[in-house]
Formats: C-alpha cells, sequence, structure tokens
C-alpha cells in the first residue's frame, strides 16, 4: 500500500460519489455509468491497497486521505469554511496521524492480480 494507491482510491470514490448522486436526483445514463466505473475504480484501488497490508491501516489511510480532499475540494471549489480554529486544529491532527502511519510514497512491491480461480 502506498499514498498513492489510497490517494487514487479516494479520487475514484469521488468520481463516484459526484456521479451517482447527479444520477439520484436528476437521472440520466451517463452519471450512472461514471459513477459505477467510479466504484470499480474503488474496487481496484481498495485491492491494490489490501495486497501485503492491513484492513485496519488501509481503511485508516483512506479515511484520512478521503477527509483531506473534500476538506481541500470544500474549501477552494465550495468556498465552504469550518467554524472555528479547533475544527482547523482538528485537520492538521488527521494529517499527522497519516504521517505516522508511515506509508510510503510509492508501493514497494509490485502489484500482482490475485487470481479468480
Amino acid at each position: 500500500m502506498s499514498y498513492l494507491d489510497i490517494t487514487l482510491c479516494s479520487l475514484t470514490e469521488i468520481i463516484g460519489d459526484f456521479n451517482l448522486k447527479a444520477f439520484a436526483n436528476s437521472g440520466g445514463i451517463k452519471s450512472f455509468s461514471l459513477g459505477i466505473i467510479g466504484y470499480i475504480g474503488v474496487i481496484y484501488y481498495l485491492i491494490r491497497s489490501l495486497q501485503g497490508s492491513t484492513v485496519l491501516v488501509v481503511n485508516t489511510a483512506w479515511d484520512g486521505i478521503s477527509t483531506i480532499i473534500e476538506s481541500l475540494a470544500a474549501y477552494f471549489i465550495l468556498g465552504e469554511r469550518l467554524n472555528s480554529a479547533s475544527e482547523y486544529v482538528g485537520l492538521v491532527f488527521i494529517m499527522a496521524g497519516l504521517f505516522l502511519l508511515k506509508l510510503p510514497l510509492m508501493r514497494q512491491t509490485d502489484f500482482i492480480m490475485p487470481s479468480f480461480f
């Protein structure tokens, strides 16, 4: 597992979420298809991340990276702000927690797709 794998998992999750939200509210084959493709990407990157790692570490990293990415998007794209300094401190703690997981930036071993049979 690496920061790259987890970040790509989080980004594909956001693509899936945004498109399935659009489908839920407005319909359309394009939104539905892109939502499903996004979640196929999530499955792929989750398998990559779990190979040679634990569910505990993968889930913790995924939650943290996803929170940081979505918070940045909300701040810069939507113009949202937190209500107090302590909430910003909470985001700093999430970043510190990710640092303490000591994940490599890139995979240390090659990914090998598991056999279905």
